[in-house]
């Protein structure tokens, strides 16, 4: 039974010897190697971990406290995690343990409307002051540091550059940067995955639909969580959240968009 560790797990991890094949280039394929993916319970990231548990052959979660306002989003996470290995019995056994490190010093270091009570809004510099900077930075410098041990040198995040808040740290260039880094840092050939880059919203709503079905959309809507603020009090057709944050926008227009193609034919409603 996999177990949830509180940092990183003090035993030495298992050697992970076998390697990627080269035509292990078709979605049928399975990789063997581990990845571990940047889990926060979210939209994105519960579509990447889909993703990944369809792709490789063990996957590992990990998680990260940096004091954010929608701290919610950690209680979704385990909901998320159970259901998955309950609802999806072919991912069960590649899903395996799940990792929540402590970067509270992160939200003390930050003066953010995503780690306090202010208004969201714009700054002067053309991004919104939801901006944490060096989160994604720090994520994957930790998550490498735990692949490390872990052997799991594919990191897989949720980032995207489409519909999203101009982020400096969720653009390809960026990552791919931070990819060479970490290899060389570490002497080991480190992969981020960022499998949303190139997909808006109603995109991600689809790429769910076509890896989980009308199950993964209906637990995507209802489990995972984006607001800012935290809501998990307002229920729409798109999931739980104030209905007005630019996390709640995105989220509903790109429902709104993948529902417009007829794709939308669930089983039940959202939960009153």
């Amino acid at each position: 039974m996999p177990v949830r560790r509180r940092f990183v797990d003090r035993s030495a991890a298992k050697p992970y010897l076998v390697r990627v094949t080269e035509d292990a280039i078709r979605v049928t394929d399975i990789i063997p190697e581990k990845a571990l993916v940047l889990f926060s319970g979210g939209q994105d990231s519960t579509t990447c971990l889909a993703w990944a548990l369809e792709r490789f052959a063990a996957v590992e979660t990990i998680g990260f406290d940096y004091g954010q306002r929608h701290r919610v989003e950690l209680e979704c996470r385990t909901t998320v995690l159970d259901r998955l290995r309950r609802e999806f019995p072919q991912w069960d056994h590649k899903l395996a343990d799940d990792h929540l490190v402590d970067l509270g010093v992160l939200g003390q270091l930050s003066d953010t409307a995503l780690t306090g009570e202010t208004v969201i809004a714009f700054t002067r510099s053309g991004l919104p002051n939801t901006f944490v900077p060096g989160r994604n930075l720090l994520f994957f410098t930790f998550a490498a540091a735990v692949g490390y041990r872990r052997g799991a040198r594919h990191l897989v995040g949720g980032m995207c550059e489409t519909d999203y808040s101009g982020y400096p740290d969720c653009r390809d260039d960026t990552l791919k940067a931070l990819q060479a880094t970490l290899s060389l840092g570490m002497d080991l050939r480190f992969v981020i995955h960022t499998p949303l880059m190139w997909r808006d919203k109603a995109a991600t709503w689809e790429l769910a639909r076509r890896l989980g079905g009308t199950a993964l959309i209906e637990l995507t809507r209802d489990e995972t969580h984006s607001c800012y603020l935290g809501d998990r009090v307002h229920h729409h057709s798109w999931g739980y959240g104030c209905g007005d944050c630019p996390a709640c926008a995105l989220r509903r227009a790109g429902w709104e968009a993948f529902a417009a193609g007829g794709n939308v034919a669930l089983r039940s409603e959202p939960p009153p």
